[in-house]
């Protein structure tokens, strides 16, 4: 029995050509969107790629470009043979092309949801990304006269002040790296002598944190030096200056950002995938309703149209079968006609040898 069986008059097959003739050319605008969506994702990630440890994540925006790419030219050949599937005489041109049109918008389809799934699924390796990237900038931050490092202390600024954020995970991660470059620090000075022999690594450390950390919202001076020191200021308790500093960490304020986009762009690749969908099911009602019509060879007549020619069991049962027989053949041993002679084969009795006898 065949699966969502449904009968179409003549009128019927003409209004639903025309019907997804529009759907195709609207489909073509949906795959823009697509692309246009992806570049976006792009562009977004191209700007933080200096607090990035790698470029792995860009994938997603590279296939939701290719995806727009293929939907726009798959969508303009679906208008094309919907719009002329309005005549059978038109329609034994693209007989032979739709079923194979059919099932390579079903894989395009497919990809359309994988492209949806995997703006839900990257936020881990998002979060891992800047994580790594964040550390190293951070721990560059001082190096404005290496060449390829110099812009660093820029970026992370901007980026602190942009997102109201501090460090990594927090304002206390400025603690664990020297962010002054060596050229501005008193070497003559006994305390940066001390502090620099203090760190096993010779760094110079203390509980500070740059000017971008500072938050405007606060009703007081920045104090950015000495911060978990209460003495060294007025009327001061860093345990409850909740406005002194930015509290919330960088990676979580990249990442908030980020999952907000994903979440938005995923939203609409989903619509747009039952979207296609809708259309790839017309079409293939269309094209088996069409067929039909050259089977009972009256164009005017009534046929029916349907998804699957068969159930879903049949269809799997037999294409089951159909691997499951792949490659048998008979075995020696069972072979029926072993050991049968054929009508040309006669037995020939063995003779005794004679013996000559000697005169």
């Amino acid at each position: 029995m065949a699966v969502g069986k449904v009968t179409f008059t003549k009128a019927e097959r003409e209004k639903l050509a025309q019907l997804l003739w529009l759907l195709n050319w609207i489909s073509v605008l949906t795959g823009v969107i697509l692309f246009s969506l992806g570049l976006f994702l792009r562009v977004e990630i191209q700007k933080r790629q200096e607090v990035m440890s790698d470029q792995e994540i860009l994938y997603v925006p590279h296939m939701l470009i290719t995806t727009g790419l293929v939907a726009c030219c798959i969508n303009f050949l679906g208008g094309k043979i919907c719009y002329e599937c309005t005549d059978t005489s038109k329609f034994l041109r693209w007989k032979l092309v739709l079923l194979p049109y059919i099932v390579c918008t079903f894989f395009f389809t497919f990809c359309v949801l994988v492209g949806a799934l995997m703006c839900y699924s990257i936020r881990n390796q998002l979060e891992e990304s800047l994580f790594l990237g964040l550390r190293n900038a951070m721990r560059y931050y001082k190096d404005t006269d290496t060449p390829g490092r110099c812009f660093l202390k820029r970026t992370v600024d901007l980026l602190q002040m942009q997102f109201q954020c501090c460090g990594n995970a927090g304002y206390r991660d400025w603690f664990h790296v020297q962010w002054i470059s060596n050229r501005y620090l008193d070497m003559t000075s006994s305390d940066v002598r001390d502090r620099l022999r203090s760190n096993v690594e010779g760094k110079y450390l203390m509980d500070g944190v740059p000017f971008s950390c500072c938050s405007t919202l606060s009703p007081r001076p920045c104090i950015q030096q000495q911060v978990t020191n209460n003495s060294a200021h007025y009327n001061y308790r860093h345990q409850t200056e909740q406005l002194n500093l930015w509290r919330r960490g960088c990676r979580q304020a990249l990442l908030d950002h980020y999952t907000s986009i994903m979440r938005s762009i995923g939203l609409i690749v989903l619509l747009i995938w039952l979207f296609e969908l809708l259309v790839l099911t017309g079409v293939r009602y269309l094209q088996t309703a069409m067929e039909n019509v050259l089977r009972l060879g009256n164009p005017d007549c009534e046929s029916d149209g349907w998804i699957l020619e068969n159930s879903l069991a049949e269809t799997a049962r037999s294409n089951f079968n159909i691997i499951k027989n792949l490659g048998k053949c008979y075995q020696v041993d069972d072979d029926p006609n072993i050991n049968v002679p054929t009508a040309g084969q006669q037995e020939v009795p063995s003779r005794p040898a004679q013996i000559p006898v000697a005169d």
